[in-house]
């Protein structure tokens, strides 16, 4: 694993053009797997990223790549995915650390048991893999103490990458089908003539661009706000811990109410905690409140509110929301957002691994990070062009699921800013939702 900050070496040196077809604005798991199959297309694209490719949220997650528990409208998504991630692992030359090992969902209670049954309709539907999983069963697969789970879900198909491997990995495959990947170089703003999108501002200079891709994760509303494009984005920080090598007593994903776990390639474990999450109120957290409070009541036992945000964070008090392309920005100010770990949620992950197997004890963290994990008050992105301003797409709010369904959202936004059918109804996913007098409906948290 590796933690990328702001002093990580530059690893794409792209010279910003005069002008492309499509510019892409991030350089996360969306941005660049839609950079990848737009030059699959024929596409000229220039993807510019503030600080490192893969630096923030890409590289942080749990590397899960899985189908099971998805909402019913990302679940054809994440299927698709699912295949375009074995695609990539054979066209791409790279070994992105895919492996199907399975995602097991492990139940307390009769009545998590009865939450998995419902998403079975859902996966017979789509001819999914999905199956309940008696008590000896569980433990046939996992050896956990005795007593914890009473059963559980398993999708064997589901599987896992390394994300501080993959994404980078496909970026360079993006680069050698004619990609122009442009690190350390903010994009401030975008220009229109006659409300016509023309192109973009940037540290570097301007560019000149029919279209553009906000791909920006936790950053992605701040940048939008300078344009008068408003969503109701918010980020949660998320902290994940890994292991030195233990012994193969579990290669696949699992996850408990509170507690998950999935085997890496260099032998040692992910593990996080599912209910400890730090949310940093600033402007955006009283402006979009009333579209999060169904969310917050639902789904957001555990999380903690606080006032003092780690520096530079995308919505502190202290950022500027409207500037020029003259100004420096606060995307200048912050190359990595690389907020540290929660020591809470570390104390809780030693606690709870001991807990679910006592014959790890004695096993020691190696390393440990945290995350801004971009969110919807629904938990599902928006993926869609904005009515208000054509030419301008967003690919955001992945609420924790990005990597995982990256590489089918690439390809769903490389077909959108072509102009050609997506594939798959995007209604669920629309940026009005919000707006339109619609009712939020919550998607699965995990």
């Amino acid at each position: 694993m590796a933690t990328y900050t702001s002093s990580t070496p530059q690893q794409f040196f792209g010279e910003l053009p005069a002008q492309t077809d499509i510019l892409i604005i991030g350089g996360g798991v969306i941005g660049i797997c839609t950079a990848y199959w737009l030059a699959q297309k024929g596409a000229n694209v220039t993807l510019c990223e503030k600080g490192r490719v893969a630096g923030e949220q890409s590289s942080r997650n749990w590397g899960w790549v899985r189908q099971q528990g998805r909402d019913a409208a990302e679940l054809p998504i994440s299927m698709e995915s699912n295949r375009l991630w074995q695609q990539l692992m054979k066209e791409t030359g790279e070994d992105l650390g895919f492996r199907q090992h399975g995602v097991y969902y492990l139940a307390e209670t009769p009545e998590e048991l009865r939450k998995f049954e419902e998403f079975l309709d859902l996966a017979r539907q789509h001819q999914l893999d999905t199956r309940m999983l008696s008590k000896e069963e569980v433990y046939a697969h996992i050896p956990g103490r005795e007593g914890k789970w009473l059963g559980g879900m398993v999708t064997p198909g589901d599987g896992r990458a390394e994300p501080w491997v993959a994404v980078p990995a496909i970026a360079r495959a993006a680069e050698r089908n004619g990609v122009n990947i442009v690190e350390d170089c903010a994009v401030r703003t975008l220009e229109f003539e006659g409300g016509q999108l023309t192109g973009a501002v940037t540290e570097k200079g301007p560019v000149k661009a029919n279209r553009v891709l906000i791909a920006a994760g936790a950053w992605s509303s701040l940048f939008a706000q300078n344009l008068g494009v408003s969503m109701p984005q918010l980020c949660v920080r998320a902290t994940v811990a890994a292991t030195r090598s233990a012994s193969d007593l579990f290669m696949g994903n699992a996850a408990d109410s509170t507690f998950a776990f999935r085997k890496r390639l260099d032998g040692g474990f992910t593990l996080a905690v599912a209910d400890i999450h730090d949310h940093y109120i600033g402007k955006d957290s009283f402006r979009h409140f009333f579209k999060w409070l169904p969310a917050v009541k639902a789904s957001f036992k555990g999380i903690s509110f606080g006032l003092n945000p780690p520096a530079n964070y995308p919505d502190s008090w202290a950022h500027k929301r409207r500037w020029t392309g003259d100004e420096t920005t606060p995307f200048e100010k912050c190359r990595v957002l690389n907020p540290i770990p929660s020591p809470r949620a570390l104390k809780r992950i030693k606690e709870r691994l001991v807990d679910r197997f006592p014959q790890l004890k004695g096993l020691e963290l190696e390393e440990s990070w945290a995350g801004m994990i971009d969110a919807m008050p629904d938990f599902v992105p928006i993926m869609d062009e904005v009515p208000t301003q054509k030419g301008v797409f967003i690919a955001t709010g992945f609420s924790g699921h990005g990597f995982g369904i990256g590489p089918a959202a690439g390809r769903i936004m490389a077909d959108l800013l072509m102009g050609k059918p997506a594939g798959h109804d995007l209604s669920r996913f629309r940026y009005s939702r919000f707006s339109d007098g619609s009712k939020i409906k919550l998607g699965p948290f995990l």
